[in-house]
């Protein structure tokens, strides 16, 4: 049996059975010399980078070898992992007590779920979190479960308004529509300026109805409540408003296995003038000819509905595996990794949004209008629900959602369906 799998064994054993939940790595000095002895910590930290392999992990690696440089006694077994799957690869190594690695780039929605299952080290009173007070406060939520923060936010994102400022320009829109009433609106008078676009594209995917939820001042699961909301009055009139949206041969909707693709291809061919979307699809905007001058892409909040305004904030945390064997080395990289001039060349490399509020005074984002332009999306967006199994709702209430825009069923049956199918998706919860 391997050192690793010893300690990973006595950790999970131990994390089950210790009332006050403490973790149960046996290095209760690892903290300590991580802060006040650094170049001192010794070990191997393997991590898992979930990034695009080609686009985004090598400003990761550059970072880890960077790392290399300042604590040469400890060696970063970098592995670039695709990130479909990576979650459950991830619980059925942590499980196994083989194969984890010591830090993981992690999606926000999976944070919870594995410190529910005993699987990510707390990270409280550690190196890791240096200047806690620097994150953004909706990123770093995720990181939270039961008062313990197990990871530090990484990038972050969420859904904003794209539209295309030479329509707006033909059609003789000053400003990008601030409700959903403005946006029908504008998308009729687009149709009318502007012969042969499409005024709004809405993607019939669940994740990209949260906006409208949110704007009805729900969300698909009630945390005090302990319930899963779908069948909500207030998700029900988000989809009205989507119907509303895209009725009366104005804006349109896709149901098909290709709706993401199609929505972005009008859009950068310019034949759709407005969509909602996030800013890991700039870069393929831009290679489009409607966006042959980049100032022509316009960025603007998501529109507020009756009772509020936002989009679900995405993003990735860095979380350590509570069966590390070498705890210091991990807390070390963790803080190199998310420092603020680190999280700048990150987002100098890859476009991404930084979780730290110093970055965003930094060269790096103000001059990038792109970056600069996401920054009041995500100033309103809206954390998704720190429970365990929360994240998996999307998948699963996508195909009624369909359903619904596709006419297959009526709003209050999809609905109906939609709730039975999620039953027991989140522990603990009433469906």
């Amino acid at each position: 049996m391997t050192r690793r799998r010893v300690l990973a064994l006595a950790a999970a054993t131990a994390l089950t059975v210790t009332a006050c939940g403490e973790s149960a790595n046996d290095q209760s000095n690892a903290a300590d010399q991580a802060a006040n002895d650094p170049q001192s910590v010794t070990g191997t930290v393997t991590f898992w980078d979930t990034s695009d392999a080609t686009t985004e992990s090598p400003a990761y690696k550059e970072l880890a070898k960077r790392f290399e440089e300042e604590y040469p006694k400890i060696t970063v077994d970098y592995v670039n992992v695709p990130f479909d799957g990576s979650d459950d690869k991830f619980k059925t190594a942590a499980q196994n007590g083989d194969g984890a690695p010591d830090v993981m780039r992690s999606d926000v929605g999976w944070t919870a779920t594995f410190a529910a299952l005993g699987y990510l080290q707390p990270l409280d009173d550690t190196v890791a979190l240096d200047g806690a007070d620097d994150y953004l406060p909706v990123p770093m939520e995720s990181n939270v479960y039961e008062g313990k923060t197990y990871g530090v936010p990484q990038v972050t994102d969420t859904l904003a308004l794209l539209y295309n400022k030479e329509h707006f320009d033909k059609a003789g829109i000053d400003e990008p529509p601030a409700t959903w009433e403005e946006l029908r609106d504008a998308a009729e008078l687009l149709e009318e300026k502007v012969p042969g676009t499409t005024g709004v594209f809405l993607n019939a995917d669940s994740y990209y109805l949260l906006p409208f939820v949110y704007g009805e001042g729900g969300d698909y699961v009630d945390v005090e409540g302990e319930r899963i909301t779908i069948d909500s009055p207030e998700v029900k009139a988000a989809i009205e408003t989507v119907q509303e949206l895209t009725a009366d041969g104005v804006g349109t909707t896709d149901t098909s296995a290709n709706k993401y693709n199609n929505m972005q291809d009008g859009f950068k061919k310019g034949s759709v003038s407005m969509i909602i979307n996030g800013p890991w699809s700039v870069s393929d905007a831009l290679s489009g000819d409607a966006f042959e001058d980049a100032d022509d892409l316009g960025i603007a909040p998501v529109p507020a509905g009756p009772k509020g305004q936002g989009g679900p904030v995405g993003g990735h945390n860095y979380t350590i595996y509570a069966g590390s064997p070498d705890l210091a080395a991990s807390y070390l990289f963790v803080e190199f990794m998310n420092r603020p001039e680190n999280q700048a060349f990150v987002a100098s490399e890859n476009n991404t949004l930084p979780t730290r509020t110093s970055v965003y005074e930094e060269p790096e984002v103000t001059d990038n209008e792109i970056l600069a332009a996401f920054q009041a999306p995500i100033e309103s967006a809206k954390p998704r629900p720190a429970a365990p199994g929360a994240g998996t709702l999307y998948d699963l209430f996508s195909p009624y959602y369909e359903q619904i825009l596709g006419g297959q069923a009526s709003v209050e049956d999809g609905l109906a369906q939609a709730q039975r199918k999620v039953t027991g998706a989140v522990p603990g919860f009433e469906s």
